[in-house]
């Protein structure tokens, strides 16, 4: 795309979100320094989008990542635009690639030059830039359905281990960002240190209402090792899911796949009583008693005011309003 030609790309766009675009171009100064790496990525199989950072700044996901289902995923940070998110998803969500839309954006701001983005969109299109005075080391570099990006690191060579990483990595989408990001801190990372951590996957399905088609969206604020603590997060965020899941399946009268769902969630989170309460809830209400009973009593052990709660549930159609049944979860032990 020439510069020729970009105003009548451009007048696609909602005349808010060109308003909002010449605003942010107007700046006199840069945005906050958010110096990091990221991934910005799509699963070919699924049609997933993802995007992953880390960085020594505090929250770096409220402003670096934005994805919508079925669109793409940018990551906008150096001395941080977030008006990148939000008009590149506009852009991609009007048909235009990740290239496209990212070229539309930087013709229309001053500050190009420190600005560093990476995007993918709905047909796993990338694109990126690294502004030329972005602080050294940054680099960036992509591959089939991904991009990485880092500036203010303490080596060059974050952006190929995170390539390396990110290709040869197995599982689902959000395991392999997760892997990129660990690469990059095994070759140093930031030469600030680290702070915080963010993590978001959205489906392939772009008919997805404004509130849904988040699989994983996880942030770490500010802790000594945010890799360590978004790694667990994604872990318990996969139990809720498989939680979800066996909620799901109760109601549609599948007991034996609500509690298999139910077991495999508390597997991941062994230490998580909530789980177990569930469970037990589920197979209780199946008219399961025996294999309820451990549970409850495990459950009441780790927490006793599940006691007080499971009185509360046949008001709420969650138990069988059973006297009987009742003294005997209570009294599980």
């Amino acid at each position: 795309m020439t510069k020729k030609n970009l105003p009548m790309f451009l007048c696609c766009l909602p005349l808010l979100a060109i308003s909002f675009a010449a605003a942010g171009a107007q700046k006199s100064e840069p945005r906050r320094p958010v110096h990091t790496y990221s991934i910005v990525a799509r699963d070919a199989e699924t049609g997933e989008l993802g995007v992953a950072v880390q960085s020594h700044w505090f929250s770096v996901g409220s402003g670096v990542l934005w994805a919508e289902p079925g669109i793409g995923a940018v990551a906008t940070q150096s001395f941080l635009e977030p008006s990148y998110g939000p008009l590149g998803l506009a852009l991609m969500r009007a048909g235009k690639s990740a290239e496209q839309s990212l070229d539309a954006l930087l013709a229309a701001d001053e500050h190009a030059d420190v600005r560093q983005v990476g995007m993918v969109d709905a047909e796993g299109t990338v694109a990126n830039h690294t502004g030329r005075n972005a602080i050294i080391e940054h680099c960036d570099a992509s591959g089939t359905g991904y991009t990485v990006q880092a500036n203010l690191m303490w080596k060059p060579t974050v952006c190929s281990a995170m390539q390396s990483a990110y290709e040869r990595a197995e599982g689902d989408l959000a395991d392999r960002l997760m892997a990129a990001l660990e690469a990059a801190q095994g070759e140093g990372g930031d030469i600030r240190g680290r702070q915080s951590a963010a993590l978001l996957v959205v489906g392939g399905d772009a008919s997805e209402p404004a509130w849904g088609g988040r699989i994983v969206d996880l942030r770490v604020e500010d802790h000594a090792e945010p890799l360590v603590e978004l790694r667990r997060l994604l872990t318990v965020a996969r139990a809720y899911r498989l939680m979800n899941e066996g909620d799901e399946h109760m109601t549609n009268g599948n007991v034996e796949k609500a509690s298999a769902a139910y077991s495999a969630a508390a597997k991941l989170v062994p230490d998580n009583h909530e789980t177990l309460f569930w469970h037990a809830v589920t197979l209780a209400s199946a008219g399961r008693e025996d294999e309820a009973m451990p549970l409850f009593a495990e459950a009441f052990r780790r927490w006793p005011l599940w006691r007080d709660l499971v009185e509360r549930l046949p008001a709420s159609g969650l138990l069988p309003d059973d006297p009987a049944l009742m003294r005997r979860i209570v009294a599980a032990h």
